[in-house]
């Protein structure tokens, strides 16, 4: 559950605080995929294509740990 305080009634940081919140998420992404239906050839595809992002994620944060890569 996502709570956001509201400060000084200030409603528009908190928006913002808000989305940048449900964006780290995965809230947006998620709304979005649910939205539709997504055949199971679909839905492997993109997870197959999500591991491979992670993994080379993960190889890349790897590399500049050891100084392989600059760091930007």
């Amino acid at each position: 559950m996502v709570q956001i305080i509201v400060r000084e009634n200030n409603v528009d940081q908190a928006l913002k605080a808000l989305k940048k919140k449900m964006q780290r998420e995965g809230t947006f992404r998620e709304m979005k995929r649910r939205n539709h239906f997504e055949k199971p050839s679909e839905k492997r595809a993109r997870e197959q294509a999500e591991a491979v992002r992670r993994t080379r994620k993960l190889q890349r944060k790897r590399a500049q740990r050891e100084g392989l890569l600059a760091i930007r």
